[in-house]
């Protein structure tokens, strides 16, 4: 065979996998509303700049008629290229392939880029589109999954892992993007179970359906288990492109630094009159985060879900932030399960990759009931106390308002190396609220007085002014400065200016025992 000939052979195998299953399933795909595999990474990457890697595997198998059934490829793409011009590895898997069912080979490629980006210090992207193991190859596409699984592990605080669930994903499919740092799902096309809606009904008789059981709302909302749930496949993947501005590539360099247009001296004069004076009165914790940030740009992270709690990025002076706040708007900003887990893993994610952690605090205890107990909100609130405590990023903190009990402790109080602890003039810092307090401090005062109402209320407002207010804790040193709240902004860049070359350790150990 002359050159020429060759070279007509490589380009008619290249076109051969660039078609996966075929045209008549690419037209499936698309009549579901879904992009292929390829046409994921096109909108993904810079354009021009991916590199494929094994386009050439097939399967190994020859059981059940596979043998007949070979695909350039064995339905996943793979390989590296650059989002906004910085060095990311991808794995796609190609649903018009085996249903972009897992094999032996194809659990050799994805193992392959994830070597890749652990070697060179880059973020994985994995955009999953799979029905599960390949049932063909047995036990050999279960120590495929195992194999990625393990991988996932020891990537953890080494590079950004980021999942998108473009289609179904289930039975142990599920646990590879389990085990990584963001869950991405499509409304409506995509969904996480461990077992199907047929099973379901089987073992527990109920009537459930794909969606319902592990849609992208479903798991936004009710389990946790998604951090953004997209409109469509062109949002989950600006939502990566979104998320990856703020992450660093790896665990040794710090996040990308972007500079603002925002002056970093801006004070906000709606935030002085931003808190009401009613103690029990709600308001928007978004609109303090979004006067104060850069530009005013917040990305949420799971944002239907624990509402009493925020958490996401955002940007102060140009450097890149973790923001944690409790949300007044919902259940009073109280710590609950929900919101207690979400934090926790945010907070540590922000730690294993060096971007500070920014803590806006209005918290009025943790949630009392039989359900919070017996669910184990005292673990729960553990993780979040753990994770706290454990983080070595510089640690910034504003109280806004009511810092009670041991939630104060747990929201990066100064306690846990809190580096800057802040506190507006309206910030109330006691063991409980006033109200409580006076109860059980002059229960037989009150039950004595000739008007109990009237006592009652004085030795409140007596209480709030000598104990629920900042200046107590301020001149313990527990806060650092009571502060104008149009202040906030510059005081916070500031602080992250003189905290830039923190250097904090932890004690010499295999790793922590977080209470799971």
């Amino acid at each position: 065979m002359s050159n020429p000939d060759k070279i007509q052979r490589l380009r008619d195998l290249k076109y051969q996998s660039s078609l996966g299953g075929g045209e008549a399933r690419i037209k499936q795909q698309h009549t579901k509303g879904k992009l292929t595999a390829r046409e994921r990474l096109e909108l993904l990457l810079d354009k021009g700049s991916f590199v494929e890697l094994d386009r050439f595997v097939t399967h190994r198998s020859h059981d059940f008629g596979a043998e007949q059934q070979r695909f350039l490829g064995d339905g996943v793409v793979t390989g590296y290229g650059t989002l906004d011009k910085r060095l990311v590895y991808v794995f796609s898997q190609d649903f018009t392939v085996f249903g972009g069912a897992l094999s032996e080979a194809h659990a050799e490629k994805i193992c392959k880029v994830l070597d890749l980006a652990m070697k060179n210090g880059a973020p994985i992207i994995g955009l999953n589109d799979s029905g599960g193991a390949r049932i063909q190859e047995g036990v050999v596409s279960l120590g495929g999954y195992a194999d990625i699984f393990l991988r996932n592990t020891l990537a953890s605080g080494v590079i950004p892992q980021i999942s998108l669930v473009m289609g179904p994903c289930a039975g142990g499919a599920v646990y590879s993007p389990a085990i990584t740092d963001f869950i991405i799902m499509v409304k409506e096309t995509s969904y996480m179970f461990v077992t199907g809606p047929e099973v379901v009904k089987t073992v527990t008789h109920e009537d459930v359906s794909f969606e319902t059981l592990g849609g992208a709302l479903t798991h936004a909302s009710a389990s946790g288990v998604a951090h953004f749930a997209a409109d469509g496949e062109e949002d989950a993947i600006f939502l990566v492109q979104k998320l990856l501005s703020y992450l660093p590539q790896n665990n040794l360099e710090d996040p990308p630094f972007v500079r603002a247009e925002d002056d970093p001296l801006r004070s906000d004069e709606t935030l002085d009159n931003l808190v009401p004076e009613e103690p029990n009165k709600p308001y928007d914790m978004r609109e303090v985060i979004t006067r104060v940030v850069d530009d005013g740009e917040f990305l949420e992270v799971m944002q239907n879900f624990g509402g009493n709690i925020l958490i996401g990025y955002a940007r102060l002076g140009g450097r890149s932030v973790g923001i944690v706040a409790n949300q007044p708007a919902v259940l009073a900003g109280v710590l609950d399960i929900n919101a207690s887990t979400k934090a926790a893993r945010f907070v540590r994610f922000c730690d294993c990759f060096n971007i500070p952690l920014v803590t806006f605090v209005d918290v009025p205890g943790f949630l009392p009931g039989t359900t919070q107990e017996h669910g184990g909100i005292i673990r729960h609130g553990a993780k979040l106390l753990y994770a706290y405590a454990e983080a070595t990023v510089p640690k910034l903190t504003v109280i806004t308002r009511k810092a009670y009990g041991g939630a104060y402790d747990v929201m990066s109080s100064k306690h846990l190396r809190g580096d800057i602890n802040l506190a507006w003039p309206s910030a109330e810092i006691a063991v409980m609220g006033p109200e409580g307090a006076v109860n059980i401090i002059f229960r037989r005062e009150i039950a004595e007085a000739a008007s109990p109402e009237e006592t009652r209320a004085r030795l409140v407002a007596d209480y709030r002014e000598k104990f629920a207010n900042p200046y107590v804790a301020a001149s313990r040193g527990y806060i650092d400065a009571v502060i104008e709240p149009r202040e906030t902004r510059p005081r916070l860049i500031n602080a992250l200016e003189m905290l830039q070359n923190k250097r904090d350790v932890n004690p010499p150990k295999k790793h922590g025992n977080i209470p799971l």
